[in-house]
């Protein structure tokens, strides 16, 4: 009866306030990316997932002090102690949902949002033309720092660009070349991951001076990398195995690249050495700082992802407690009481904890999971002082 109870409250809350979030999301996204209708209807069921990991917990919550907080309010709980029932068993059922969650989130994590991120990289890569034609008809330009292009349009007509400029840098950041034309249209090639510019009736001005004319020329320039389906792909974005074998990749390049520091420090050492040697050794040493920086990211990764995943359990063996302590039916404010406690410890102290983790201070196991091992112990306490009074 309780865990039924449990169960609507939290299903209600979790549609409510996941609908809520995930709208503001594509809000944002649309407004930030330029997605077109049919690219935010198919981003709605893959931006679910990773709005659960941030919902499921604070609605748990919501649903503990809601259900646990009417029990109290209409003296049931009374009526529960004067049977003669021990009050573990109305927190059982809490502690079973908190159980179910956490394991809910745990493949999450592991494997669906993953999963999604991915399918979601490929949509936009797929629709990568239509996104580009989007972008220059809301902003009347595509300009990112992560580019070497640019590129302004005096407007958009289907798929032709009105009085388009392009403007191209070169690997130090200066524009070596400056196209304006009549119209242009562009197109992607996938295979290649290029975006094809075709120009019509232009000038083109170089970074010496000259100038030429042209009747219909393409200029091939890397596709943005947020639509390359494989590029800049974070820890956040890949699977538990994936990790594994990324972690295991920057293992074997920290051993070979140690192998290399070595023995180019024994070569510093003869009479023949090459005098580049030293910068070579440099620049090892560097790559040798970036793969450990990676290892130890794609480490707290693993860690914090089973970490993050136990605190719907977390936060109903507070809520539990807490709920019937206050003995109110209204539910705000017994939820109220339960969160700003933990938005003040828990979410601060992973944070911290997290981000002291990748920094490579003290032992990132410790600074991982503190923020659970305090709400488990402060959470067990109270509902070792509920069940015995």
């Amino acid at each position: 009866m309780v865990f039924w109870e449990l169960f609507k409250v939290f299903f209600l809350a979790l549609v409510g306030i996941t609908g809520i979030l995930l709208m503001a999301g594509i809000v944002a996204e649309a407004t930030q990316q330029g997605l077109g209708p049919a690219q935010i209807l198919g981003a709605i069921p893959l931006l679910i997932p990773s709005t659960l990991p941030y919902t499921i917990p604070a609605t748990t919550l919501f649903a503990t002090c809601v259900v646990y907080g009417r029990l109290s309010a209409d003296n049931e709980v009374l009526a529960i102690r004067a049977s003669g029932i021990n009050l573990g068993q109305i927190i059982f059922p809490g502690l079973i949902l908190g159980l179910i969650m956490s394991t809910v989130t745990m493949v999450l994590y592991y494997q669906i949002i993953p999963h999604t991120h991915h399918l979601l990289r490929a949509m936009v890569f797929n629709d990568a033309e239509e996104l580009l034609y989007s972008m220059l008809k809301k902003n009347g330009m595509i300009n990112h720092s992560n580019i070497p292009y640019s590129m302004f349009v005096k407007g958009v007509q289907g798929k032709k660009l009105i009085n388009p400029t392009f403007k191209r840098r070169d690997a130090k950041g200066a524009i070596d070349v400056v196209a304006q034309a009549r119209e242009a249209k562009l197109t992607v090639d996938r295979d290649r991951k290029l975006l094809m510019i075709h120009m019509k009736h232009g000038i083109a001005t170089f970074e010496d001076g000259s100038k030429g004319y042209f009747e219909d020329r393409v200029w091939e320039v890397p596709l943005p990398t947020n639509m390359n389906n494989d590029a800049n792909r974070r820890a956040r974005d890949m699977t538990w195995q994936e990790i594994l074998d990324k972690r295991l990749e920057y293992q074997e390049e920290m051993t070979k690249v140690l192998s290399e520091i070595d023995t180019a420090a024994i070569s510093l050492n003869t009479a023949s050495a090459n005098p580049d040697l030293p910068k070579h050794v440099e620049n090892l040493k560097g790559k040798l700082k970036h793969s450990k920086q990676q290892y130890l990211f794609l480490n707290v990764e693993l860690l914090m992802r089973p970490a993050l995943s136990l605190g719907c359990f977390c936060f109903i063996l507070v809520g539990c407690p807490v709920g019937i302590w206050l003995s109110k039916s209204d539910f705000l404010s017994s939820f109220i009481t339960c969160f700003l406690p933990i938005v003040l410890i828990y979410y601060p102290l992973m944070l911290c904890g997290t981000g002291m983790a990748k920094e490579g201070r003290i032992d990132p196991v410790a600074l991982v999971w503190a923020a659970d091992t305090i709400i488990i112990f402060i959470g067990t306490f109270l509902c070792w002082r509920t069940v015995r009074s």
